[in-house]
């Protein structure tokens, strides 16, 4: 099996309501735990809307898809939004298949509505 490529972590803060991670590279079982270490920072921040730009995403495997719904997860229960932009065509089709979109689509549970910004590259 080969290795996975390293992962790039980049986070805009320029508007605190709404942080973005850039993630560029392999996001995969030996990568992840970066990423969601960082998605768990800022979400203690409690932002209106948490944005994951995957513009630079090469592969995603299955535990990169948990840090997704981790997120989502976690922003449900303190009611912060996740949108994902710059959503390159292999992400959406896993997101679509495994049903993580329509998740994505619900508002977080305290009733905030934010602007979504799933895009597709």
């Amino acid at each position: 099996m080969p290795e996975a490529a390293p992962l790039s972590i980049s986070v805009d803060r320029s508007d605190p309501a709404t942080p973005v991670i850039s993630v560029g590279g392999d996001l995969a079982y030996s990568t992840a735990a970066p990423l969601r270490a960082e998605v768990d920072r800022l979400l203690a921040g409690r932002p209106a809307v948490l944005v994951l730009d995957f513009g630079g995403l090469n592969f995603l495997d299955s535990t990169g898809l948990s840090v997704i719904v981790h997120a989502w997860r976690e922003g449900q229960q303190i009611g912060t939004a996740i949108a994902l932009r710059a959503v390159p065509r292999f992400l959406a089709t896993i997101l679509d298949m495994t049903g993580v979109t329509g998740l994505l689509d619900r508002p977080p549970a305290d009733g905030r509505s934010a602007s979504r910004s799933a895009a597709s590259a």
